[in-house]
């Protein structure tokens, strides 16, 4: 088997949750002794610090990115689930704005906190975007999956849009129910500068794009 295609769905309390992500996995002549390469389907799109529009991935256990030696690729040691499940905890994550290496000294700080915040509003209304490309034109032989993947869980993300809509924050309404918020993020909510008291700015942002969704479903 030379190559192998994957599909990874978005993990609860993050912005890509009901999401699916696809990646094509190839096992270049040498493989086990190299990692695999891994090409991630962005149609087009950047949704997170570590997945490129060009389907390039930022990984250290893809040796794509600087780590430390046991982080990076070990022949006989690293597998391919041990990157899918990499992708899906290190990238795809609650807090995708720390992924970036300066950002990281700004997580718990009012600021950092605020603008991850943003992050994930734009993270998810292009995850969004991709669950209403992938209805639309569903990978090969991967017709079945996705179709039963969102129907199953039409109700979840047709709720959480709506709550995203009222001013819930994205990644806080799991299963029709609203997390509790962080003291230090219920900060960041408040301050001014990113947004109104009322979320009137997050909620102008996020209408018209979670409408779109809404109206497809």
């Amino acid at each position: 088997m030379d190559l192998l295609r994957a599909v990874i769905i978005g993990a609860e309390g993050t912005p890509y949750h009901n999401g699916l992500f696809f990646f094509d996995v190839f096992f270049p002549s040498d493989y086990p002794n190299v990692p695999p390469l891994v090409y991630y389907h962005s149609r087009g799109l950047q949704l997170n610090p570590n997945l490129y529009a060009n389907g390039y991935i930022c990984l250290s256990l893809l040796n794509t990115w600087v780590g430390h030696r046991n982080e990076k690729w070990t022949p006989g040691v690293s597998t391919v689930l041990q990157i899918l499940v990499s992708i899906q905890g290190l990238i795809l994550n609650a807090k995708p704005y720390f992924n970036e290496p300066l950002m990281i000294f700004k997580s718990g700080t009012k600021i950092g906190e605020a603008w991850s915040l943003k992050y994930n509003e734009d993270a998810f209304l292009l995850s969004v975007s991709t669950m209403i490309y992938m209805m639309r034109k569903p990978p090969k032989n991967f017709e079945e999956f996705v179709v039963g993947h969102f129907y199953s869980r039409a109700h979840d993300i047709l709720a959480s849009c709506k709550a995203y809509m009222e001013g819930v924050q994205v990644g806080c309404f799991v299963k029709g129910v609203k997390k509790q918020i962080k003291p230090v993020l219920l900060e960041a909510k408040r301050d001014r500068t990113f947004c109104s008291s009322k979320d009137e700015v997050s909620q102008s942002r996020l209408t018209p794009g979670l409408g779109a969704m809404i109206a497809w479903f």
